[in-house]
C-alpha cells in the first residue's frame, strides 16, 4: 500500500510519525510524498493552537480531495480532543494519541464500504508509557529518543494535559539501551523529547531525576551528540548544572518554556515559577556552560494582559537575552479555564504585541549571532540547499558553510559572517597526527 503521512506539531508527533514510517516500511508498504498520489493518508495532527486545530483540518481535506477514494486515517492531539469534528471531515479512522501500532493494524484493515472507524480512549486514565521504535527513515542524521509522555502541569491555556494524559516514562536502562542502538546505526545527535520531560522519572519506582536519565543516555551513546528537549525553569538548579556541565557529549543548548515575563500573567497562567527563579535558571545555565544557547517560548496577549504586563516581559525577554525565541498570541482553547477568564484581548492586539515580541526577539538573536562571528564550531551537516551545506552547532544556531559529501559529518567551521537565520562559515582543515589533510 502507498501511504503517504503529513505531520503537524510538536518533536513527539515527529518521532511517533517516525515510528510508523519504519513500521509501515517493515511490514511491506511503500512510503509516498504527502502532495502525491497514495492508497492511504495519514495525517499526525496537532492541537496546541487554534491555528494548529485548522492546518488540521486543511491538511485533511486536503487529502480527501486529492485522492477521493483513498484512506483517510487521522490519529494525533486533535483527533483526540475533538474526534467528533475530525469525523464531520469525511475521513475513514480515528485514533487518538495512543496506540499507534494499533492504529497502523485497524489502516491495514480497513475495507473500502467498511465504514468508519472511530477509536479513541480517555487519555487522563492512561497509566503506561507506549514503547516505540526510535530512530526513522536512512539518511536522516538527528534521532528521536522519547521518554516521557503527559502533563500534569494544567497550565490554564493548554489543552495538552487532557490530549496526552499523565506522565509516563522509559525507565532510563531502556532509553539508554535505544540510544546505544540509534548510535550503532550512524545517527550522529540523539533528542530526548517528550510532552514534558522535567517531569521524568516522577511514575517510576525510587522516583528517578531527569540529570540520571541525561547520564544514563550521554554514557550509553558516548560518540553521539544529546540533545535536551523543552525544560521546566525549576529543573535547573546547582546541582542539574553541576551534573550535566560534566557530560561531554551533552549539547549546551537549552530551551526554557517561559510563557510571559510578568509574574502576574504567569499566575493567571498557573505556571509553577515567578520570574526571579526563572532568571536564576538563565544565571545558573550561563555559569555552568560556556555561551549556551537559551531559547524559550512566549504567548503574548493572554487573557487580562495590560499594555504595563506586556512591557514587563519586554523588558524582562531583554535582560535574559535569549540566542532564540518562539512567539505564539494568546489561542483560546476551549475547555480550558483560560478560555473563560475576563478579559479576552481582540485578535489586533494580540498580532500587535506579537509583532513588537518578534520584532525583540530578532534583534536579541542577531546580536547572539554577531557574537559568534571570528568564531570556531564543531557543526553537523544534515543537507545541501542552493550550493550551501546547512548544519547545526551543538548551541543549535544554524551553519551554512560550501562544500561537498558534508552528509551526517561532523565539521569545524569558521564562522566568517551571518546567513539569513544563521551563521555563514568556512570548513576548517581537519587535523591528523599533527599535520592538516
Amino acid at each position: 500500500m502507498r501511504t503517504a503521512i503529513y505531520t503537524l506539531g510538536c518533536k513527539v508527533n515527529q518521532y511517533e510519525t517516525q515510528a510508523m514510517e519504519a513500521e509501515l516500511t517493515r511490514r511491506g508498504h511503500t512510503l509516498v510524498p504527502f502532495d502525491g498520489e497514495a492508497d492511504a493518508y495519514i495525517i499526525n495532527t496537532c492541537t496546541v493552537t487554534a491555528v494548529s486545530d485548522k492546518k488540521s483540518r486543511q491538511m485533511i481535506r486536503q487529502a480527501r480531495k486529492r485522492a477521493p477514494h483513498a484512506i483517510v486515517a487521522v490519529c494525533g492531539c486533535y483527533a483526540q480532543t475533538d474526534p467528533q469534528a475530525v469525523e464531520e471531515l469525511e475521513v475513514d479512522l480515528v485514533m487518538g494519541t495512543n496506540d499507534r501500532m494499533g492504529f497502523l493494524d485497524r489502516l491495514e484493515a480497513l475495507s473500502p464500504d467498511g465504514g468508519m472507524v472511530v477509536e479513541v480512549d480517555d487519555a487522563l486514565r492512561r497509566r503506561t508509557f507506549e514503547r516505540l521504535s526510535a530512530g526513522g527513515l536512512e539518511g536522516r542524521t538527528r534521532a528521536m529518543l522519547k521518554v516521557e509522555d503527559g502533563c500534569v502541569n494544567f497550565c490554564t491555556y493548554c489543552i495538552i494535559p487532557y490530549a496526552r494524559g499523565p506522565i509516563r516514562s522509559l525507565p532510563a536502562g531502556e532509553a539508554a539501551a535505544q540510544a546505544a542502538r540509534l548510535a550503532a546505526e550512524g545517527y550522529k545527535e540523539l533528542v530526548l523529547t517528550g510532552i514534558e520531560i522535567s517531569s521524568w522519572g516522577r511514575d517510576l519506582e525510587g522516583r528517578p531525576e531527569l540529570t540520571d536519565l541525561i547520564e544514563a543516555v550521554c554514557a550509553a551513546a558516548p560518540d553521539c551528540r544529546v540533545r535536551l528537549g523543552s525544560l521546566e525553569p525549576r529543573t535547573i538548579t546547582e546541582d542539574f548544572c553541576r551534573r550535566v556541565a560534566a557530560i561531554p557529549n551533552l549539547c549546551p543548548h537549552f530551551h526554557l518554556s517561559m510563557q510571559s515575563g510578568c509574574d502576574s500573567v504567569l499566575k493567571r497562567m498557573n505556571r509553577k515559577y515567578d520570574t526571579a527563579r526563572y532568571y536564576e535558571s538563565v544565571r545558573l545555565l550561563r555559569e555552568y556552560f560556556d555561551r549556551p544557547g537559551i531559547t524559550t517560548d512566549l504567548i503574548v496577549g493572554f487573557p487580562g494582559e495590560t499594555e504595563e504586563e506586556f512591557q514587563q516581559t519586554l523588558d524582562f525577554v531583554k535582560k535574559c537575552a535569549f540566542s532564540a525565541m518562539h512567539i505564539f498570541p494568546y489561542s483560546r482553547r476551549t475547555g480550558t479555564p483560560a478560555a473563560a477568564m475576563a478579559g479576552q484581548i481582540s485578535n489586533g492586539v494580540k498580532e500587535e504585541r506579537a509583532h513588537r515580541a518578534g520584532e525583540a526577539a530578532r534583534q536579541l538573536h542577531r546580536t547572539w549571532l554577531e557574537s559568534w562571528v571570528g568564531q570556531t564550531l564543531p557543526v553537523l551537516f544534515e543537507e545541501e540547499k542552493d550550493g550551501l551545506w546547512r548544519g547545526h552547532a551543538p548551541n543549535y544556531t544554524e551553519v551554512f558553510v560550501p562544500g561537498q559529501g558534508l552528509h551526517n559529518v561532523i565539521r569545524d567551521v569558521k564562522i566568517t559572517g551571518l546567513h539569513g537565520e544563521g551563521l555563514l562559515g568556512e570548513l576548517v582543515p581537519p587535523v591528523t597526527d599533527g599535520f592538516l589533510t
